[in-house]
């Protein structure tokens, strides 16, 4: 009887330590920009974060500059299908998804953190609600530093953008610098250096900071700032059926560190400018800022022009969001 009570025991010991075994769990993270990005910083704290937070339990193992083989423009399906666990993917990508998420990269719909974390505030719900349509659950969106132009010689007027071939992020940038006369292309990020490197772009709509994080003083000169042209966003969404998986406690730890991770993301705006630009003067870029009234009216039609084609495709859905931030505006 003592014998079978200590098998019993002996038993029960090893079954609790492989249903302890088995709840720990690997999950493969995907993002197409550097580590040393705002991004790739914030995907690796919330990484740790996770890790910390479930004793080791829960690994998140973040791939940089599309080592897993996946662009931005792949995330969504490879998440929805249960190819990738866990992806960090730029706002622009997802136009084709739906052209709600184009929303927060509007030409100069805002110019400041503040009002790109309003309107994040304000739109949230809805992006939200497109990844839980699709087998996901957002975990958390945070901001690029200001957009501006990269290339060889300055563009700070009409005229020096006219007939340049540039590389823009998404459908706004290209009907926006297109209704200025450049000649502009979308380019997923994992294709802007081979297409610097080969002719087939002059120039690079980007953050200071992406230029950085890429070492594009290594191709261009300057880099022109254009009034704040937009600030996007970079969205981290997860499989629903692999959180579902999970534990309650090892769920809540996920998202405890989302909301940590988020929060960081946004308050590091400041100082990552401020590191990028030391970086540019480090490296000889020289920044350009316009003061001609004109040009900047002229962007801002141009923004106008874009704006004009998202809210036909959009409709009542996108009006109602531009109405919301604008009466927070308000407040």
């Amino acid at each position: 009887m003592k014998h079978f009570s200590m098998l019993a025991f002996a038993s029960a010991a090893a079954l609790c330590a492989g249903l302890a075994q088995a709840q720990e769990v690997t999950l493969n993270l995907s993002n197409e920009y550097a580590a040393t990005s705002i991004h790739g910083v914030g995907d690796a704290r919330f990484a740790e974060a996770v890790s910390e937070a479930t004793n080791g339990e829960v690994e998140i193992v973040v791939h940089f500059g599309g080592a897993l083989g996946y662009k931005s423009a792949d995330h969504f399906d490879a998440v929805g299908e249960g190819a990738l666990e866990i992806a960090d993917t730029f706002g622009g990508a997802l136009g084709g998804i739906d052209p709600l998420f184009l929303l927060p990269s509007l030409p100069f719909l805002v110019t400041t953190v503040e009002e790109a974390q309003i309107l994040y505030e304000v739109s949230e719900p809805v992006f939200a609600e497109i990844f839980e349509e699709n087998d996901q659950i957002l975990l958390y969106a945070s901001p690029w530093p200001p957009s501006g132009l990269w290339a060889r010689d300055p563009l700070a007027s009409t005229d020096a953008l006219s007939g340049v071939k540039i590389r823009t992020y998404d459908r706004n940038g290209t009907i926006a610098l297109n209704a200025l006369d450049a000649a502009a292309v979308r380019l997923s990020w994992a294709d802007v250096v081979p297409s610097i490197s080969t002719g087939a772009i002059d120039a690079v709509l980007t953050s200071a900071e992406g230029g950085v994080s890429s070492s594009f003083w290594e191709h261009f000169d300057t880099f022109t700032e254009i009034y704040n042209y937009a600030i996007p966003l970079n969205f981290v969404h997860m499989s629903r059926s692999v959180f579902d998986d999970l534990t309650e406690d090892q769920q809540q730890a996920i998202l405890a560190a989302a909301e940590e991770t988020r929060a960081a993301n946004w308050a590091a705006i400041p100082d990552r400018l401020a590191a990028t630009y030391a970086d540019l003067e480090t490296n000889g870029v020289e920044v350009v800022s316009s003061t001609d009234p004109a040009f900047r009216e002229a962007l801002q039609a141009a923004g106008q022009v874009a704006l004009e084609e998202w809210l036909a495709e959009t409709g009542d859905e996108g009006q109602a969001l531009i109405d919301a931030f604008q009466a927070r505006m308000a407040q």
